[in-house]
């Protein structure tokens, strides 16, 4: 049987080839390995025999009438931070890559392997999980799937390109400033992260217990619904469908749309445009409390504290030559900060939640640019002033919606031979299944 191509498939169209007969899950994993051989970027571990073997159990289980889930012998990659049984996690860093190999596998990953996915490796991603731009001087660069020249976002840059590249059909990533939308927006995929406390964080390396949450990267909003259904810790209803026509989607005017690049705004007025065609009442909205995060931040943010105190207690310090050392000054910036520093960030984050509710609360969602610019070449990066200024404009739209505890989806907004940009659809705390359902909308509408 001739491999299928897993590029830009969605899990349910593989799902229902595997139903039919049309392929196998041996013929996708051989697929996406082939794949990977040609180009190994996005991966830090291709475990291929393993992959191969899983993808033949799967076959059988599938003759016997046995299908644990859609996502059943279809090929994934995850992210290097996440326990696999007998696989060192080494989050990127040189300072892991001797740490026992793990005993168990992570919940999440358990969960893959128990709805039947085939795992086909490790991927790429900052160091740490602490820069947006996918940028990690331990390993070969990690290129942009649409230019070789450019960074492909992180921190979850390997997820992003395996499945851009069509090396899996979802790619597990993590988010705690943008690290999954950013990616997404740069490759040209779907992203969605999740209310922080849906899915357990136990199992992956933390940068911040406070903002961390796990989710999918992948060719589709049903894809990630999907996933983000097996992944999670309770069982998810899902919404009933809904159409674009009435929604109402708020454009916050503040903060997050200064310095917009002239790609970004008009690929994202364009999609305005069309939202508005469809039927959906889009209005730009006044959210003046977003203009104080520069203020909160600028002692230090959430992150850099609960990494400090993370790689503190673990000992990882005492290796700090070994560490990417832009990543080393960000974590550096948390010992700098003082516990009242700290409790003000808490204190100052419930109150900005406080404030930004009442307004939000008027739209199904918010609608705003992933990123402000598109993905910046490798040269732009190169000294350690610039890629701070653009890793923090990057990094700037997605991490306002960590800050206050939202769910939200990166959708490609480009245009046929534009550079990709993403839009983010952001959902109310604890709404996730309503997001969904209108960012699969808000997807067909922009088709």
């Amino acid at each position: 049987m001739p491999s299928m191509i897993l590029k830009k498939r969605t899990i349910g169209a593989l799902a229902a080839d595997l139903a039919s007969g049309k392929t196998t899950s041996r013929a996708l994993t051989e697929s996406a390995l082939e794949s990977i051989a040609r180009d190994p970027a996005a991966f830090t571990l291709v475990t291929a025999e393993r992959a191969r073997a899983e993808a033949d159990v799967s076959d059988l289980l599938r003759k016997a009438g046995v299908v644990a889930s859609p996502l059943s012998g279809v090929p994934v990659s995850v992210k290097d931070l996440f326990d696999v049984a007998g696989e060192v996690t080494a989050a990127g860093s040189e300072a892991l890559r001797d740490a026992p190999p793990a005993l168990h596998d992570a919940p999440v990953i358990g969960r893959l392997r128990a709805a039947g996915a085939v795992i086909v490796g490790r991927t790429h991603m900052s160091e740490f999980a602490f820069t947006g731009l996918g940028v990690n001087p331990h390993y070969p660069n990690c290129p942009n799937p649409h230019d070789v020249k450019r960074v492909p976002g992180g921190s979850s840059s390997g997820a992003g390109v395996s499945v851009a590249l069509g090396q899996a059909a979802m790619g597990l990533g993590t988010d705690t400033g943008g690290s999954i939308r950013i990616p997404a927006a740069f490759c040209g995929i779907v992203g969605f992260k999740p209310t922080r406390d849906r899915v357990t964080r136990e199992g992956g390396f933390p940068l911040s217990q406070t903002l961390d949450s796990f989710g999918p990267l992948a060719n589709s909003v049903s894809c990630c619904a999907l996933v983000d259904a097996l992944i999670a810790d309770a069982p998810v209803a899902k919404h009933p469908p809904l159409g674009v026509a009435g929604l109402r989607l708020g454009v916050p005017t503040d903060f997050v749309l200064d310095g917009v690049d002239e790609v970004v705004g008009r690929a994202f007025e364009r999609t305005l445009s069309r939202l508005s065609a469809a039927g959906a009442r889009v209005e730009r909205v006044s959210l003046p409390a977003l203009k104080r995060m520069p203020e909160i931040t600028a002692r230090g943010t959430i992150a850099n504290a609960e990494a400090f105190a993370i790689h503190t207690r673990l000992g990882l310090l005492k290796k700090r030559e070994r560490y990417d050392q832009i990543v080393l000054s960000r974590i550096d910036i948390g010992g700098k900060m003082s516990a009242q520093d700290y409790l003000d960030l808490l204190h100052a984050r419930a109150a900005l939640i406080d404030d930004v509710a009442p307004v939000s609360a008027r739209f199904d969602a918010l609608v705003l640019p992933t990123c402000p610019t598109v993905p910046p070449r490798f040269d732009e990066v190169a000294d350690a002033a610039s890629f701070g200024k653009l890793n923090a404009l990057t990094l700037r739209n997605s991490s306002v919606f960590n800050y206050l505890d939202r769910c939200a989806l990166s959708l490609p907004m480009q245009a046929d031979g534009e550079l990709p940009s993403g839009l983010m659809v952001v959902g109310e705390h604890m709404a996730d299944a309503r997001l969904l359902a209108m960012g699969a909308a808000i997807e067909a509408a922009l088709r």
